[in-house]
């Protein structure tokens, strides 16, 4: 799920005093033994033998170390266009922006792929799970096709929408003309991801998506740097590097097992109807965050750089609870084609601890560091005020994305996608109405924060009890 641009700033500088020496001493105890406990008390479950234990490890690994390499890449993008000038490094802000929220918007072409094919899978019917990875392909063909397409032809007013001027929205526009070609290309890697998820091979992703990126870098550094070809240059090796990975994928995916290749419409269909419930749900999701930093953004630029400091992060190491999400995804689905609900059921409960385990720990870390963090993205007095003020809300966020996270890949790997969509749009309505009261009532980024907490809580309420219940482990090859 992941979107949005780096924060850029110097270390701070510290205080001096014999006071405040005093008070961040016993701060720093404080923070240690609260980080103590709070390790003991997320070891608790997790330290617990399981014979989950090595699959999950085996699937989210791999899993989390494909997610890693695009952030990744992005940052070594950034720092090559970066030396161009503001106005290139301005200009691939705003295209990137557009780029990103569509793929992030066309990951049911992974998620929903994964579920179906998991279940097959398990269920030992191979060649029907062969069979969906040609449609798969054809469908991840024809929707970045279209989205080429349209972003081709809408590039200047996409990048108007989001505020480019000038020769910022110009460079911005072309950047978005060249990129589109590539697009085609990384919708088939997402589908591609999805079948071989699905059957359960997460290694093969993580050596095409790092070779792809490697070989992007190393593209972007020779047209950039070397032949100054300028922004053209970075978009050109993006698009050179997701042919090479699209094509790896094609491959992989015309060598499953399968009688018949030409599109088959009523598997189209299947793939779409998951696919748009997972849509509803990324959309909800998406807007959310959106409409968080737009309120910052009108609260003030201090709030703003604060809210950019730890969204950033909670992207970031979000990748820890996705990859355990997707190691969901795949045995959840796994089992219930297989047959076997209770396996299903117990695996999806080990994850869950498994990712409350690490929600529990990342949040007690990052609150230990409270006066640490923020000073190493700002020396902006008025940020780093803001960042501690919402700092405690967003450390008390991670237990429960914890647990949405998981059960989000629990009931992605059942199929049970459509209760996914309507408790993702549950959740946006309690969110939306407080994160516009904190702009009304002037209650600044702690408003703000404070409905992000409100929107983990009311997914976690909206999830739990559907897992609980059991409703979502339907076994067969099909939900």
């Amino acid at each position: 799920m992941a979107c949005g641009e780096a924060v850029h700033a110097g270390w701070g500088a510290g205080s001096s005093g014999a006071p405040q020496a005093a008070a961040s001493a016993a701060s720093g105890r404080a923070s240690g033994a609260a980080s103590r406990r709070g390790m003991r008390a997320c070891y608790g479950a997790v330290l617990r033998r399981s014979p989950h234990d090595r699959e999950i490890l085996a699937l989210a690994l791999p899993a989390l170390g494909a997610l890693a390499a695009e952030p990744l890449y992005l940052l070594v993008d950034t720092a090559i266009v970066g030396h161009l000038g503001t106005p290139q490094l301005a200009a691939l802000a705003l295209a990137a922006t557009v780029l990103s929220s569509l793929v992030s918007l066309c990951i049911f072409l992974t998620y929903g792929t994964t579920a179906r094919v998991s279940r097959l899978h398990g269920a030992g019917r191979d060649e029907d799970a062969g069979r969906l990875a040609s449609q798969a392909l054809w469908l991840a063909l024809a929707v970045g096709a279209t989205l080429a397409a349209l972003v081709a032809a809408l590039a200047q007013p996409l990048i108007a929408l989001l505020g480019g001027e000038g020769d910022v929205a110009a460079l911005a526009a072309r950047y978005l003309r060249i990129a589109s070609l590539g697009v085609p290309m990384a919708l088939i890697a997402l589908a591609g991801q999805g079948w071989l998820r699905g059957v359960g091979d997460l290694r093969t992703p993580l050596v095409i998506v790092v070779a792809a990126n490697a070989a992007n870098v190393v593209l972007e550094v020779l047209f950039v740097l070397v032949l100054g070809w300028g922004l053209d240059g970075s978009a050109w090796g993006t698009v050179i590097a997701q042919a090479g990975m699209g094509v790896a994928f094609v491959a992989l995916m015309l060598r499953a097992p399968s009688d018949r290749r030409r599109p088959d419409l009523e598997r189209i269909r299947s793939l779409v109807s998951i696919g748009a419930q997972l849509l509803v749900r990324t959309a909800a999701l998406l807007g959310c965050f959106v409409l968080a930093t737009a309120v910052c953004a009108h609260i003030g630029a201090p709030s703003l750089a604060a809210h950019q400091i730890g969204f950033q992060l909670f992207t970031f190491l979000a990748l820890v609870l996705d990859a355990i999400a997707i190691a969901g995804q795949v045995i959840v689905g796994r089992a219930l084609g297989a047959g076997d609900a209770d396996a299903a059921y117990a695996a999806a409960r080990r994850m869950i601890e498994w990712a409350l385990g690490a929600g529990v720990l990342i949040g007690v870390i990052l609150l230990a560091l409270i006066d640490v963090i923020p000073r190493a993205f700002t020396g902006d007095p008025a940020v780093i005020d803001r960042a501690r003020a919402m700092w405690p809300l967003f450390c008390a966020l991670w237990p429960l994305a914890a647990i949405v996270f998981a059960l989000d890949g629990i009931l992605i790997g059942a199929g049970d996608t459509r209760w996914l969509a309507g408790a993702m749009v549950a959740a946006a309505a309690v969110f939306v109405p407080l994160a516009l009261l904190a702009l009304e009532l002037e209650w600044g980024i702690v408003g703000v924060w404070s409905a992000l907490l409100a929107l983990m809580a009311a997914r976690l309420a909206t999830l739990a009890p559907r897992f609980l219940g059991r409703r979502w482990a339907l076994v067969g090859a099909a939900t």
